[in-house]
């Protein structure tokens, strides 16, 4: 009787499994209208811990301006700490604001900063990936967690491999990131694990103005034209 009764549950998983396939294409068909018509956007990614009282906090709002500023909208995921600084940021300067918001059991929930017909909202991590990776002009990636890491990594890899066009990735305080860049040179290169072209994807810097004059050497007036 075992047997059968797990029989007839392992075929319940896989015709879950099959209908599963087009929630995931509709999260993928409404990604791409909403944000084939946003315009060209940077992408911010940190912590969702951090508070509005802390430096990190402060400095990716002014980070999120002076990008509206020089001619880009801002892309987060949607939450709270980091990516609402983001989006505070762009909403405050006038740009485009836009939100990849994750339904999560903690930390996630939408923040007031995005614009109203911008927010996105998924059920499926790698739909959102996809979304960052192919909507951004490039990545500033403040303090964060695993899931920081994860985009991080997840772009350099696409980039290493080809399989997107070369974007900036610009590492947002030094004092955070120096730690796992000695590694990655030490270790990685060192093991001839990665190739030492692969450390020109990043850069790490401390103010906001380094980050946009990483922006507009990558993309000199005649590379990109904001169109928002």
């Amino acid at each position: 009787m075992k047997e059968k009764h797990h029989h007839k549950g392992w075929n319940e998983i896989k015709t879950n499994d099959s209908w599963a396939i087009f929630k995931i294409m509709g999260e993928f068909v409404n990604g791409y209208e909403k944000l084939s018509k946003i315009g060209p956007c940077v992408s911010i990614f940190g912590s969702a811990r951090i508070k509005p009282h802390q430096e990190y906090y402060q400095l990716a709002e002014n980070i999120a301006k002076k990008i509206v500023e020089h001619g880009y909208g801002v892309i987060t995921g949607g939450g709270p700490g980091i990516m609402e600084a983001g989006n505070k940021g762009a909403h405050i300067a006038g740009g485009t604001s836009v939100g990849l918001n994750i339904d999560l059991p903690f930390e996630q929930h939408d923040n007031p900063y995005i614009d109203n017909d911008k927010s996105l909202d998924f059920d499926y991590f790698f739909v959102r990936k996809v979304m960052f990776v192919k909507y951004s002009q490039g990545f500033v990636v403040m303090p964060g967690g695993f899931g920081t890491l994860d985009e991080l990594f997840e772009a350099m890899t696409l980039i290493q491999t080809h399989k997107i066009e070369t974007f900036p990735i610009i590492l947002v305080g030094k004092t955070f990131w120096s730690g796992l860049v000695d590694w990655i040179k030490d270790t990685l290169l060192s093991a001839k694990n990665i190739s030492e072209q692969d450390l020109d994807l990043i850069h790490v810097v401390d103010t906001e103005d380094e980050v946009i004059d990483i922006l507009n050497n990558f993309y000199n007036k005649s590379a990109l034209s904001p169109n928002f």
